[in-house]
C-alpha cells in the first residue's frame, strides 16, 4: 500500500473535489475512488462533469473536463471516522496553500465532515458556502462513498448537478472572471 494517494490537479480548474481522506482501496491502487461502493465517478458522470463515466484506472482523465482531486488529510482509513481533529489542524495550513497555488473556481467538499473541521463550523448547509477560500467559491457536496445510506444514488446526482449548472457551466462564461457565482 503507498502512504499517499497522488492529487490530481492542474492550475486554473473549473471544481477541485475534496474527499476527506483516501480510503484504503483508493490508497492501495493509487487511484481515486475506486472502492466497489464509491459512486463518485457514476455521479459525476450523471451530473454531467463528464460524457462518459471515468474507471478509477482513468482518474487522470478528470483533467480533460476541468476537474481535479485532492483530499484535506492525506492519510488513508477505513473510516473517515477514524481520523482524528488534529490530524485536520494539521492539514489545514497545506490544503489552503495548495489551494491558493492551483487556483480552481470552486473547490467542492464531499461530505460536510472535511469542511466543518477546516472552518470551524459545526452548522453547514448543502451548496454555496458564503465565505472563498484562496479566491476560490466552496461548495459543499454529499459524500458519494457507498457508506452513506442517506443520499441515495439520484439525490446524489442532484447535488452534484446542481454545482455543475450553477457554477460550472457558469465558470464557462465571461461574466465569471468579474463575479461570484450565483
Amino acid at each position: 500500500m503507498t502512504d499517499e494517494l497522488p492529487d490530481i490537479i492542474a492550475r486554473h480548474l473549473k471544481v477541485l473535489f475534496c474527499g476527506i481522506n483516501p480510503g484504503l482501496t483508493a490508497a492501495a491502487t493509487g487511484h481515486h475512488f475506486a472502492g466497489r461502493s464509491n459512486r463518485f465517478w457514476r455521479v459525476i458522470h450523471l451530473a454531467g462533469f463528464a460524457p462518459e463515466e471515468i474507471q478509477p484506472e482513468r482518474d487522470h482523465a478528470i483533467l480533460e473536463y476541468g476537474c481535479g482531486l485532492t483530499t484535506v488529510v492525506r492519510r488513508p482509513t477505513a473510516r473517515a471516522d477514524q481520523l482524528s481533529p488534529q490530524e485536520f489542524i494539521s492539514a489545514a495550513l497545506q490544503f489552503e496553500q495548495k489551494v491558493a497555488r492551483c487556483a480552481p473556481r470552486v473547490v467542492a467538499f464531499l461530505g460536510k465532515a472535511a469542511y466543518s473541521a477546516l472552518s470551524g463550523q459545526r452548522d453547514i448547509a448543502w451548496g454555496l458556502q458564503s465565505i472563498r477560500m484562496a479566491d476560490a467559491a466552496i461548495w459543499v457536496l454529499p459524500n458519494p462513498s457507498g457508506r452513506n445510506r442517506a443520499f441515495a444514488l439520484d439525490r446524489l446526482v442532484e447535488a452534484y448537478r446542481q454545482l455543475y449548472l450553477d457554477t460550472v457551466a457558469y465558470c464557462d462564461s465571461d461574466d465569471f472572471a468579474t463575479s461570484s457565482p450565483r
